[in-house]
């Protein structure tokens, strides 16, 4: 940074600080609404979802070869097997905008594809079958049905789209991973899937959330998921003690340690601001008021579909919170569509996200990213709502 830059910069944190209007009751509420979203983030999301991730993503930099990712993810795998690998594979997991970038992370680095990859990076999120069932349920069927069809769509598209706009500087990539040695493992392939297939399961039951209604599978299975989680954790010592050398155990706990490092900084100082800006979802104590959002997003305008897919994607959604959320919303006057709109583009992106994001692919990747899952969210939103019009 040349000196210009730095004395202009410190100016700029001077002013803002020297008319910071502390005395304002609506910037103490944002500041410690940020404090209480930072919190909330550290107790329900780091020690059940992140540090699984992380230990996957570590697991996947270790354990899977170059060779099995570019066979399935890579530039020489046929499009419909990557993509369909790729939508399924985030559809399974179905966690956060925030735990599924390690694991995007993961496949990356290790050989996967920039276009399967964001498909991935999007389908972990958007494609919940507890949340889309609770949207249909909650919201109607319209909405829940077109939640599920545009989520399955976008992945796939997006994922395109992005394989198009970089595929120069993909091509250059990918040549470093078709030269890459393949080592020989100890493990049999099918000692590998199973200890993989344990390692995404501990992820899976210990982030289950409680569903809204105590009926039904997916509230049986929450009230029994930490016997499963423990009995899983079980397993997965004696497939470490029996399975790996110490040397391996110890390269993986070091990647899963860089991927922590590098990660959840930016995680928690996006959180925090979120936060800040924006309040926890369903209060009004952020620096933008919640009646000036709900103003903007009534009717079916591209102008208010536009500002539901922005406002979506800066928010950070926990796993079915945007459902509840969206019914308020939709009771103070916000159109059907905005809704959609915010459907598909809040679970897959938040302001944490998109700083992880931005650091690990780059700013122009990143931003290509986040444009097009916020262009055709809105696109999306206003022709579903001219369709009910």
């Amino acid at each position: 940074m040349k000196d210009r830059d730095k004395f202009l910069l410190i100016v700029t944190i001077f002013l803002l600080v020297y008319f910071m209007p502390v005395e304002s009751q609506r910037l103490q509420n944002s500041v410690l609404e940020g404090l209480y979203m930072l919190r909330e983030y550290a107790r329900e999301h780091v020690l059940f979802c992140l540090i699984p991730a992380f230990f996957i993503a570590g697991a996947m930099q270790n354990f899977i070869s170059h060779e099995s990712v570019m066979k399935y993810l890579g530039k020489g795998a046929p499009p419909i097997l990557a993509y369909s690998v790729a939508a399924v594979s985030g559809a399974i997991l179905a966690v956060c905008s925030c735990t599924v970038l390690p694991l995007f992370m993961g496949i990356y680095k290790r050989g996967a594809g920039l276009g399967p990859a964001t498909a991935f990076l999007y389908s972990g999120p958007a494609i919940n079958v507890l949340a889309i069932i609770m949207t249909a349920r909650v919201l109607g069927w319209q909405i829940g049905l077109a939640r599920a069809v545009g989520a399955v769509l976008f992945s796939v598209v997006i994922g395109l789209l992005m394989a198009k706009l970089f595929r120069e500087d993909e091509a250059e990539r990918q040549k470093t991973f078709q030269s890459a040695k393949v080592e020989s493992e100890g493990r049999s392939l099918g000692q590998t899937a199973v200890y993989f297939a344990v390692l995404v399961a501990i992820l899976v039951f210990a982030a289950w959330g409680k569903p809204p209604e105590k009926i039904g599978l997916f509230y049986a299975v929450y009230s029994v998921k930490w016997y499963i989680t423990v009995a899983l954790l079980a397993a997965l010592a004696y497939m470490l003690k029996a399975w790996f050398k110490p040397d391996e155990l110890s390269a993986w706990l070091q990647s899963t340690w860089d991927f922590a490092q590098k990660i959840l900084p930016l995680l928690l100082g996006g959180v925090l601001v979120a936060g800040i800006v924006m309040g926890r979802p369903g209060t009004d104590r952020g620096l933008i008021p919640s009646d000036w959002i709900s103003r903007l997003v009534g009717g079916n305008s591209i102008i208010s579909n536009f500002v539901s897919s922005v406002v979506g994607a800066l928010m950070y959604f926990a796993t079915l919170t945007e459902v509840p959320i969206i019914q308020g919303l939709l009771g103070s006057g916000m159109g059907k569509g905005p809704a959609l709109a915010l459907l598909l583009a809040g679970p897959a992106l938040s302001l944490p996200s998109m700083i992880v994001l931005t650091n690990t692919i780059g700013p122009k990747k990143a931003f290509a990213y986040i444009s097009l899952v916020v262009i055709m969210a809105t696109l999306t939103g206003w022709l579903f709502g001219l369709i009910l019009a």
